[in-house]
Formats: structure tokens, C-alpha cells, sequence
């Protein structure tokens, strides 16, 4: 009894497992309606009705609209029937096209007026993001071939899909596809604008070079997916999508070529493709003249040179980029992470044209989706690049401000500073020590300059660990050192030049046999409202003097702050006092 139940509960849920996947079945049929397509080229003498006569005797060729078919555009055109398959049910259809042809398509209704449809038309009513949308009303019985007319057009054929769907699950594609391509294009926009900000600010080309490179990838794939036309309704380019997509074309090689030379440092890692480089960056432009100059033979020209040019001059930006990048191009490696997935899918993307992959429909979409990653990886190129410089200037900056010998700063560093803190002080007080070592000549003249060196380094790194960090210490000139102390009086400026005379005299560096070491005497200053950097040294350096003039080995205050001397006069004995 008990493995009855069981038997009868797995058949309860085998047979709920069926409904479910019929359900969903009916419901993926319902959602994108099967079709079967025919097609054949248009001859002299067709009518609608004509074609349609001759689809039902079989006499057209057949195709699966799901796959991606190219239709010849030349001559007068092809036409194309779609047949729908059951289930069919009577409800608002779309039919739409991808990726949109560049040439008209004009489908025909026997119960409305004909319908004609380019990438850059704004006459339509149902006109798709992204595609060609016609709008099939509920009037037209679901069993109805569909016919369609494909122009004859001067651009090269693109292959394309059908499909059939209802009125409100269209709208659901067409949105979620917007959302996605204006996502791509924003990123692509907002990463080329950064650049050229930057470009203006560092003064470096290579951003600017970058920036138009990525534009006019935009600018390709704003044309080829119609988002120049649809959304953004820029009615004046209208009929010149083709002219457009060919100079972007050229012209994204070229600011590519100057990207890469530069961001790859080709002169450096690739010398020998540098040149080859520049002259492909060159040539791409003069293409892009010959096709526009308006001149049939030129015209013709450059429309044949384009497609082996751009061959050769991507195969030409791999490899140079490849060699710098194993010669030790860092940036080079951000140019082939983000480069090559493009160049990859566009290859298969261009390989459809000739019939390869017809089942692969989402190539298109891939290669927005890739210039926009290509877009933000060659960003964080840029980024580390600018990093690498700023490092590189400040280390350059740190070579020019630090002395060599006793790795503190040089003078023109340290009057720059002191300048710069004097004028951003307020009304702080500001204390200036003016340091000379005592003996150090005869130092030099007993023991050689090696040894004065040693005595120098040795004297800077006492006086660095004894002062505070934000204090500026630096080296005036031979054995003369100058500190700077900010937010310190006159009584606490006095105590520090004293600890650093005893810090240096605990030193104990001999300068003669007799036992005479080596010191330093101080003169100090304190900054008034008058003063400038000259002054307060000058102040400085004359109190250092009188600490000389004193003994040596000790500190002075500047003569205008020094206390005044108090005489005493002699005392009284009592016989005067009496008196």
C-alpha cells in the first residue's frame, strides 16, 4: 500500500513537471513566433501579389529568419516573404530587423499603405532602437505571409535576423536594449571627455590621442546599431550614414596608430614599427579625404583601399604592441587587454558577411559591450601612466630640491619653502636658526674632504632627528645650515638652538690631535611683520657671528632682541649711609 502512495506521488509530480515545461513551452512559442522565410531577387515587371503567387508554388528560395542571411542589394533589390507558424494567434505583432540594414526595407500590407524604413529615417511611426520595427496590426490575419522589399543600397550588405513578437514584449526588448547601448556609449563618452581633461591639464597628447580614437568607435557603432538616428533623432546627418561610418572608420585607426605610438613608447621598446606606425596614423585621414572629395574614380578608389588598409594596419598596431609589451612596455599590455577582445569580435563580426556563424546574433551587441570595456581598461592605462609620471616628476623634483651629500634640502629648495610658509603663516610666530660649524676648515685642512663629508652627513642627521618633522632644515652653503621653526616664540627658539649645540658637540668629531671636536654655533632670529626671507637670514646670520665672537659652540639671539645689559652701581658702605 505504502509503495503505492509513493508511485502515485512521483507520477503526481512527473505529470506537474510536464504541465509546467508545456506551460513554458506555449509560453516561449507564443513569445517569439516561429517563422519560415523565402527570398529571391527583385526583377523587372514584380508586383506584391506576383511574389506572393510565386512563394506559394515554392518558387523562391528558402532561409531560417532566426539566422542571421544576407540579401543582395544591388541591382533592384531582393525580396522576402516570412511565413508564421502555428500557434497563431490574432494580436498587435512588430516585426523587427537586426541588426538594421543600411539600405530601405519596404514591407508591404494588402490592407494599409507600404511601409518603407531606413536606419536614418524619422517618418515611422513603430521605428526600433537598434533595428528596423514594423508594426503589423491586428487587422492583418496571423496566418498572413509578411513581404518584404530590401532596397538597393551603395553600402556593403550586412546579414540579418527576423522576429516576430507581440506588441508589449517588443516594447520589453527595445527598453532593455537602450538601456544597455546608451549605457556603453556613456561610458565610452564619460571616458573620452576625462581624457581630454586630462590631456589639457598634463599637457600630454597621448590622452588626447586616446580620446579620439574611443569617439570614433562610438561613432561607428552609434551608426551601424542606427543609435545615431534612434534615439537621439539627429535628423541633419540623415543620408550621410554611410559617408560618416567609413571616416570613422579611418579615422579611429589612425587616432589609434598615434595612441598606441605613444602609450606603447614605441621609439623605445619597438623602434623599427614606430615609423610604419606614424605612417599608417597618417595615411588613414588621406583615405578618409579621397572618399569624401566628392569624385567617383577617387571615391571608388578609396572604398576599395579602406578595407585592405585597415587589414594591415590592425595586424600592423598588434604586433607593435605585442613587442612592447614583452621588451617591457607596461602600458603596452593595457592596450592588448583591452584591444584585443574588440579586434577579436570585430574579426567574427565582419567574417558573418561572408555566411560564418549565422547563429551567433549577439556578435553586434558584443562589440559595443567591448568598446566600452576596451574604453575603461586603456582608462586605467592612462591612470597608471599618469601615476608612472607623477611619480617620475616627483622623484625628479626630490633629485632638484635635496642636497646629495647631506640629504637635506639645498638652498634654492629651502628659500622656495620658507617663502612659501612665510606667506601662508598668518600671524604665527616663526623662528630661523642660522647654523655654522665651528672648526670645520681646519677639519678639512688636517684630515681631507672625505672626512669633512662624513662630518657634514653625520652634523645633518643630528640636527634632522632633533628637529620636528615639519621643520625645514637645510643646507645654506659649505658647513652653514639654516632651520626654519614654525608656531615657535623667542624663549622656546633660544632652547632648541642650545640642545642642537650640545647635540653636535656630543657628536665628538675630532678635528685636531690636540682634543679640539667639532661644534656649531647658532644665531637666531625671530620674524616681524617687515620681514622677508633675506632679512630674517640676514638677521639670522649676523647673531651667528656673535655667537662666534662669544666662543663658539653656543647660541645668539638676534641684537634687536637681545635684553638690554642692566649696570649696577656700587653699594653704599655705613660710614656713607651715616653721613
Amino acid at each position: 500500500m505504502g509503495r503505492r502512495i509513493v508511485t502515485a506521488a512521483r507520477h503526481g509530480r512527473w505529470r506537474m513537471l510536464c504541465i509546467l515545461a508545456m506551460g513554458l513551452l506555449v509560453t516561449v512559442v507564443h513569445a517569439h513566433t516561429a517563422m519560415t522565410g523565402a527570398a529571391r531577387e527583385v526583377r523587372p515587371g514584380d508586383t506584391p501579389q506576383s511574389v506572393l503567387d510565386a512563394f506559394r508554388r515554392g518558387e523562391l528560395a528558402s532561409f531560417d529568419p532566426t539566422l542571421l542571411q544576407r540579401f543582395p542589394q544591388k541591382d533592384l533589390g531582393t525580396w522576402v516573404v516570412l511565413q508564421p507558424q502555428p500557434p497563431l494567434v490574432s494580436e498587435e505583432r512588430v516585426l523587427s530587423i537586426y541588426p538594421p540594414p543600411m539600405a530601405p526595407v519596404t514591407l508591404f500590407d494588402q490592407a494599409h499603405p507600404s511601409i518603407t524604413q531606413s536606419l536614418d529615417d524619422f517618418t515611422a511611426s513603430a521605428h526600433g532602437n537598434g533595428r528596423l520595427a514594423y508594426r503589423i496590426t491586428e487587422d492583418m490575419p496571423a496566418s498572413a505571409p509578411i513581404l518584404l522589399r530590401f532596397e538597393p543600397g551603395a553600402m556593403r550588405d550586412s546579414p540579418v535576423t527576423f522576429k516576430l513578437q507581440p506588441w508589449n514584449e517588443y516594447l520589453s526588448d527595445d527598453a532593455h536594449w537602450l538601456v544597455f547601448a546608451s549605457a556603453c556609449f556613456a561610458v565610452m563618452l564619460a571616458m573620452s571627455l576625462m581624457a581630454l581633461c586630462l590631456a589639457l591639464m598634463l599637457h600630454d597628447g597621448t590622452f588626447a590621442w586616446y580620446a579620439g580614437y574611443v569617439l570614433c568607435y562610438a561613432m561607428i557603432q552609434a551608426v551601424h546599431t542606427g543609435f545615431l538616428f534612434h534615439p537621439l533623432e539627429l535628423t541633419w546627418l540623415a543620408g550621410s550614414a554611410s559617408l560618416i561610418g567609413t571616416s570613422a572608420v579611418a579615422l579611429s585607426l589612425a587616432f589609434a596608430a598615434m595612441f598606441m605610438a605613444r602609450f606603447c613608447e614605441l621609439p623605445r621598446y619597438a623602434p623599427l614599427l614606430h615609423t610604419p606606425t606614424l605612417v599608417l596614423a597618417v595615411g588613414m585621414p588621406l583615405v578618409v579625404l579621397l572618399r569624401s572629395c566628392q569624385i567617383p574614380l577617387l571615391e571608388q578608389t578609396a572604398q576599395v583601399l579602406i578595407g585592405p588598409v585597415l587589414m594591415i594596419g590592425t595586424l600592423l598596431l598588434l604586433l607593435a604592441a605585442g613587442m612592447a609589451a614583452i621588451r617591457g612596455a607596461r602600458p603596452a599590455w593595457f592596450f592588448l587587454v583591452g584591444w584585443t577582445p574588440l579586434l577579436a569580435l570585430t574579426t567574427l563580426s565582419d567574417s558573418q558577411a561572408t555566411g560564418s556563424l549565422a547563429d551567433v546574433t549577439w556578435l553586434g551587441d558584443a562589440c559595443l559591450a567591448a568598446g566600452a570595456f576596451e574604453a575603461i581598461v586603456l582608462s586605467l592605462g592612462l591612470a597608471d601612466r599618469a601615476l608612472i609620471m607623477r611619480r617620475e616628476r616627483d622623484l625628479v623634483q626630490e633629485l632638484a630640491d635635496i642636497d646629495a651629500l647631506t640629504n637635506v634640502l639645498n638652498r634654492r629648495a629651502w628659500t622656495e619653502s620658507v617663502a612659501k610658509v612665510l606667506g601662508n603663516s598668518g600671524g604665527q610666530p616663526v623662528a630661523l636658526l642660522f647654523l655654522d660649524l665651528d672648526h670645520f676648515k681646519l677639519l678639512n685642512d688636517r684630515q681631507g674632504h672625505a672626512a669633512g663629508d662624513r662630518a657634514l652627513t653625520a652634523v645633518a642627521d643630528a640636527l634632522r632627528h632633533e628637529l620636528r618633522p615639519h621643520d625645514l632644515l637645510g643646507r645654506y652653503g659649505g658647513e652653514e645650515f639654516v632651520a626654519m621653526l614654525f608656531g615657535v616664540e623667542q624663549a622656546q627658539a633660544v632652547q632648541v638652538a642650545t640642545r642642537l649645540c650640545r647635540r653636535v658637540h656630543r657628536l665628538d668629531i675630532p678635528v685636531n690631535a690636540d682634543g679640539l671636536v667639532l661644534s656649531v654655533s647658532i644665531g637666531v632670529a625671530i620674524r616681524v611683520a617687515e620681514d622677508t626671507v633675506e632679512s630674517l637670514v640676514e638677521r639670522a646670520d649676523h647673531a651667528m657671528y656673535r655667537a662666534k665672537l662669544a666662543g663658539r659652540n653656543r647660541a645668539r639671539l638676534d641684537e634687536k632682541l637681545e635684553p638690554p645689559m642692566r649696570h649696577s652701581w656700587p653699594r653704599a658702605v655705613d660710614g656713607d649711609r651715616g653721613a
